[in-house]
């Protein structure tokens, strides 16, 4: 029964999120919308990263000395200057592993 939950459920989703994709037209919308949407992708990426970053798996804020936010700060310097996106993320993996596996262990 579980699995005919999640099932429909992903069918569910998938079906409600692709007809907003395949059933508008991109002229029905005007261009203060189209203005608009843009921005989501910058508004919705910080919403999915901070609380990676600054929570814990219970649901507590982490102390400041905790190594993933060393990488953050690295991958953010890395991104501001270089501009790519590939760069900021092995930055901020590496630098987290860095301090992981030999600093902090």
């Amino acid at each position: 029964m579980t699995w005919i939950s999640i099932i429909i459920a992903g069918i569910l989703t998938y079906f409600t999120r692709m007809t907003m994709i395949a059933l508008v037209d991109r002229d029905f919308l005007g261009d203060k919308i189209k203005a608009v949407l843009e921005y989501v992708p910058s508004a919705v990426f910080p919403a999915i990263i901070f609380p990676a970053i600054f929570i814990n798996d219970y649901g507590a804020f982490i102390e400041m000395s905790d190594p993933k936010i060393f990488g953050a700060i690295v991958a953010i310097i890395v991104g501001y200057f270089s501009k790519n996106i590939i760069a900021t993320i092995l930055s901020g993996l590496i630098s987290y592993w860095f301090l992981i596996f030999v600093i902090f262990s």
